[in-house]
């Protein structure tokens, strides 16, 4: 069976075939459907690996179709590229190496969403672009505010337009705040069809259901966990699960020094934003369900201050999300555990 390695671009990718008998094809294609059907159509099948990425999905399933068996490797695994030179780097030789990769099997495949999960994470990126948005939005409408001595009372973000709009505001920072506020009516009204979406393709989802008993834990983050993880024995224990969402500490460490610095931000980004937020409320509420929770990183608080604390939460939370959707339990606050003082000083 040849083997092929595909560097995949937007426009035009490049590929590398290799033969049985040790002969090695190259050539550049469009990135179209079409081009892969007359190149790699009439071919007999063979072992095709790619790096994921933004177009991977939509190729690996093409390919697959053609007949071909179509490995999507995770770009975070150095061995796949031992065999390039680090002093050059062309699209061919990129090919060449996950041709070589392919044939060696010196991969790490990457996890790969169903449709259901993806179309899910789909609505997600959409609803945090338009979230963003109404956020910068309102940010430079209270700016302006302040720049005229005014104060606007807190409120939930839907609401900023109408607590500014009583306020007692000239007539030329009425007219320069008028077309923010005409652009925030409708985002509110976008950002709320795109919360009942993601709740309508969510609903009678158990896993779902489930991470919603935890304290702080909305539809939203649970549906963004979920459709992010999709599979939670792809984690054997929660650091790692904590590890993928990049929520813990990176290390630089040689020799007799060890040096333990900020998170190390990997994985989704949306999750991880989110959990941090869930950690917030947690900090903030006042009542007893979330107590152990609340006096455990109230400690850590006292020492590395509340930003670190909240971060330190969050990776709590994840590990009792981990154990929940593993357990197929609901979130039980008499069942949390004192943590190990390891743990309090790694915060």
């Amino acid at each position: 069976m040849d083997t092929i390695g595909l560097d995949l671009h937007k426009r035009e990718s490049q590929l590398c075939i290799g033969h049985d008998d040790g002969s090695v094809e190259e050539r550049r294609i469009v990135t179209s459907r079409e081009r892969f059907a007359v190149v790699l159509g009439g071919r007999a099948p063979a072992r095709i690996l790619l790096e994921a990425s933004t177009e991977s999905e939509w190729v690996a399933r093409c390919l697959e179709q053609l007949g071909h068996q179509v490995i999507v490797a995770d770009p975070n695994f150095a061995p796949m590229y031992a065999t390039r030179s680090r002093r050059t780097k062309t699209d061919r030789r990129d090919a060449r190496t996950l041709m070589e990769a392919c044939r060696l099997g010196a991969y790490r495949p990457a996890y790969r969403l169903s449709d259901a999960r993806r179309h899910v994470r789909a609505e997600l990126a959409v609803r945090e672009a338009l979230v963003r948005t109404r956020t910068r939005y309102i940010a430079l409408a209270k700016a302006l505010v302040r720049r005229d001595g005014l104060r606007v009372a807190a409120s939930e973000a839907h609401l900023a337009a109408r607590r500014i709009g009583v306020l007692e505001l000239s007539d030329a920072l009425r007219a320069e705040l008028a077309p923010l506020f005409t652009v925030l009516e409708p985002l509110n009204a976008q950002i709320a069809a795109a919360d009942r979406r993601i709740a309508a393709a969510s609903e009678g989802d158990p896993i779902v259901a489930l991470l919603m008993t935890a304290p702080s834990i909305g539809p939203i983050t649970a549906s963004a966990i979920v459709a992010t993880v999709d599979d939670i024995t792809r984690f054997a224990s929660a650091p790692q699960f904590a590890a993928f969402l990049g929520l813990v500490p990176g290390e630089r460490s040689s020799g007799e020094k060890r040096r333990i610095g900020r998170i190390t931000k990997a994985g989704n980004s949306r999750v991880r934003y989110l959990l941090v937020e869930a950690g917030w409320r947690i900090l903030r509420a006042k009542d007893a369900e979330t107590a152990a929770l609340r006096a455990w990183a109230m400690q850590i608080a006292g020492r590395r201050g509340k930003r670190i604390a909240v971060v330190a939460l969050a990776r709590r939370l994840a590990g009792i999300l981990h154990a929940m959707w593993r357990d197929g339990q609901p979130y039980q606050a008499a069942k949390l555990r004192a943590p190990r003082p390891s743990m309090l000083r790694s915060a």
